[in-house]
């Protein structure tokens, strides 16, 4: 029932419901002390909503903003409170005393306070908001950005305005308990004062020498950054907070590239969720900022994801467009017909050539280029089953999708049997369950799954630690994790690249990433993924979730995987590694590898895990392992040949698409040429021959 109430309500926990009922529960206790009247009731119920109120704010509570949706909004709440304390005054027969005035006129001009008060937050806010935000661009040179204001007075600003009253609301319940007028005229004097401070505390930073200078300045300062910095391979990317993993999985390529890269991002939001890079951004909501920026010195232009913001860029004639995705699979989405808008479609290896040839889509053979896919460099190749340890399955699920087709993960029919398997395979092994971000974000039913499996493997996890066939080393264990905080701290010391209390005027002016500081970062994420492996037993089941350890980590960390159809096969193919996919179509083997090219070296699982062993006996034994040819065809297949390398390919890709745009940059400016010349010659009566 408690699980139902926090699906409904949205909120995140036990403790937010809980909040959000005492909260609710409050305001009627509160009329009813005003009524019956009794002070120390009033006052207590008063502390509870104020309480309550506060932490679903610092929680950022879904329930906060519902609460506005059906008109009982913040204030709303603060005012209707403030009402039922001079309701309590009056049914005290203090209706004819001074403070009851006092109180009244408080009130009502604490309030007047709250237009000033939001109307100088918000203009605050916009004109500090650049039209285009920037890292790793030197805009000190060209621009004078003035510090922000300090964040205690912008960052939940309504919310601190309105909590002044606490001094008139103590002031007033202490007047009705002790009758001291003092204390009531002394407690709305408070509220009435700091309010007013607060507004006179804002009015400053909107003078003109304390916001940033305007759009068309900003914009005028970039455009020359870009003129002097010449950018030549720019990646492209605009979705929501929860696609920034498309863009983060491409930012190593980028600062390999041979050519100078460039990434351009169109939302906010994916700024924010962007992993630390040295590449320069360039961060510009305003489709009209972005198509009056001097981008002329770009040539090719790299895109992760079909979106509608896309079009904004490729309209631009003097550059060539590139649709590199963002992943390799057999989904549909790796053949949307949307690709045909794009000069070049750049696939992993052949696979993804005959892919869009059997899909039929529109896609030219001739505009297809086979690069690899350079992210999987840090894969390590499969060298047999480990001799110090039980070998490690990685149970790798996609998430349910957008439609309701059984195909799309195996959380839903086949995860707990999976799990139940592998679990309990003699000889055992270990068990690795890394879902995919989005499980559960559609779908209530793939939700209940994925706790569920959660909890088969802790459970599996305790009952293994309570087994004598297994021993652990605590003090190496200690020292791992001891060593796990030392680098975390020094990692989030070095996150801190940028001011937190700096809004995004400051961190584009000052956005200049330390090179030697990122290249300490790169060291120490490498050291902490070491340390992570073995700050636990080695045969610990273990559930891995958020963004480390990195679903590459899992791969070198096991020796075989189950998963589904999703661009997670096509990547862990690189391993030479065995591994399995479930049919929770049911489609049957044979259908199952015609439809998908990733599955053509895989063990096919049914929905009751059937096949659970072949991949067991693969991973222990050579001689059963009879996919091992087929693997490292498919591989081949897939991402193309190991020599040259992926990124060497890519850089070729690049370069060569280069050229096609500089030459025809250069026809059409001969076109131009010459069509003066013929409109010169016409002036002067002279017919060309």
């Amino acid at each position: 029932m408690i699980t139902t109430a926090i699906r409904v309500a949205r909120v995140g926990s036990v403790a937010e419901l809980a909040a959000a009922a005492l909260m609710t529960l409050g305001f009627p206790c509160l009329m009813l002390a005003a009524l019956v009247p009794n002070v120390p009731a009033f006052a207590a119920a008063a502390a509870v909503t104020y309480l309550a109120d506060l932490y679903l704010h610092r929680r950022g509570s879904y329930l906060v903003s519902l609460l506005g949706k059906v008109r009982a909004g913040l204030s709303t709440r603060f005012l209707v409170r403030e009402l039922l304390l001079i309701l309590l005054l009056a049914r005290l027969e203090l209706s004819e005393e001074p403070v009851f005035y006092a109180a009244i006129a408080c009130f009502t001009v604490f309030f007047g306070l709250q237009a000033p008060h939001g109307a100088l937050v918000t203009l605050i806010g916009n004109r500090r908001q650049m039209p285009v935000v920037t890292r790793n661009v030197d805009l000190v040179s060209r621009l004078t950005v003035p510090d922000a204001p300090p964040r205690l007075l912008l960052r939940r600003a309504d919310v601190k305005m309105l909590h002044l009253d606490l001094a008139a609301v103590a002031g007033l319940l202490a007047y009705a308990v002790t009758d001291s007028e003092a204390a009531g005229f002394a407690g709305t004097g408070v509220t009435l004062g700091l309010g007013t401070l607060y507004v006179l505390a804002l009015a400053p930073y909107l003078r003109a020498r304390r916001i940033p200078p305007k759009a068309d300045k900003v914009l005028k300062a970039v455009s020359a950054w870009l003129r002097e910095y010449r950018p030549e391979t720019v990646l492209y990317f605009s979705g929501s907070a929860d696609s920034a993993y498309q863009l983060n999985m491409w930012l190593e390529t980028m600062e390999q590239l041979e050519s100078r890269p460039l990434i351009i991002l169109r939302e906010r939001v994916i700024l924010e969720k962007m992993a630390p890079t040295t590449v320069p951004v360039v961060c510009v909501p305003g489709g009209v900022h972005l198509m009056n920026m001097d981008l002329s010195m770009v040539r090719v232009a790299l895109y992760a994801a079909n979106v509608g913001k896309n079009i904004h860029l490729l309209r631009v004639p003097t550059m060539k467009h590139v649709f590199i995705g963002h992943g390799d699979s057999d989904k549909l989405a790796s053949v949307n017909p949307f690709s045909k808008v794009y000069d070049e479609v750049w696939t992993a290896g052949r696979a993804g050539r005959d892919r869009y040839a059997i899909a039929d889509v529109g896609i030219r053979d001739e505009d297809i280029v086979e690069v690899g896919r350079p992210q999987l460099a840090p894969i390590t190749p499969w060298q047999g089953a480990p001799a110090d340890r039980i070998p490690t399955v990685l149970y790798a699920p996609t998430w349910e999708g957008w439609d309701d087709d059984p195909g799309n993960t195996s959380i839903l029919l086949a995860g707990e049997n999976i799990v139940k398997k592998l679990v309990a395979a003699e000889p055992p092994v270990r068990v690795l369950y890394k879902p995919h971000p989005f499980t559960g974000t559609r779908s209530a039913k793939a939700r209940t799954a994925h706790r569920r499996i959660t909890a088969l493997v802790e459970k599996a996890a305790a009952e293994r630690a309570a087994d004598p066939r297994f021993t652990a080393d605590p003090a190496a264990q200690a020292e791992a994790r001891a060593e796990l905080t030392r680098l975390k701290a020094r990692l989030d010391q070095l996150s801190l690249t940028f001011d937190e209390k700096a809004d995004e005027a400051v961190t584009s002016r000052d956005g200049l990433v330390d090179l030697r500081k990122h290249q300490e970062a790169a060291r120490l994420r490498a050291a902490w993924n070491d340390a992570y492996w073995r700050s636990f037993p080695s045969y610990e089941h273990r559930v891995v979730t958020g963004g480390e350890p990195r679903l590459y980590d899992c791969f070198n960390a096991s020796e075989a995987m189950v998963s589904d159809i999703s661009s997670v096969v096509s990547d862990f193919i690189a391993s030479g590694k065995p591994y399995a996919v479930t049919d929770s179509a049911e489609l049957g083997a044979e259908e199952f590898r015609r439809q998908n090219t990733a599955v053509r070296a895989a063990v096919i699982l049914t929905n009751d895990a059937a096949g659970v062993q072949q991949l067991l006996d693969a991973v222990r034994d050579p001689a059963a392992d009879t996919l091992a040819e087929d693997r490292k065809e498919l591989k081949e297949y897939l991402l193309g040949p190991d020599e040259p390398t992926s990124l060497e390919r890519f850089d070729t890709a690049i370069a060569d698409l280069a050229l096609k745009a500089e030459a025809r940059n250069v026809g059409q400016a001969s076109h131009v040429v010459a069509a003066a010349g013929e409109a010169e010659l016409a002036e002067d009566g002279v017919t060309a021959v």
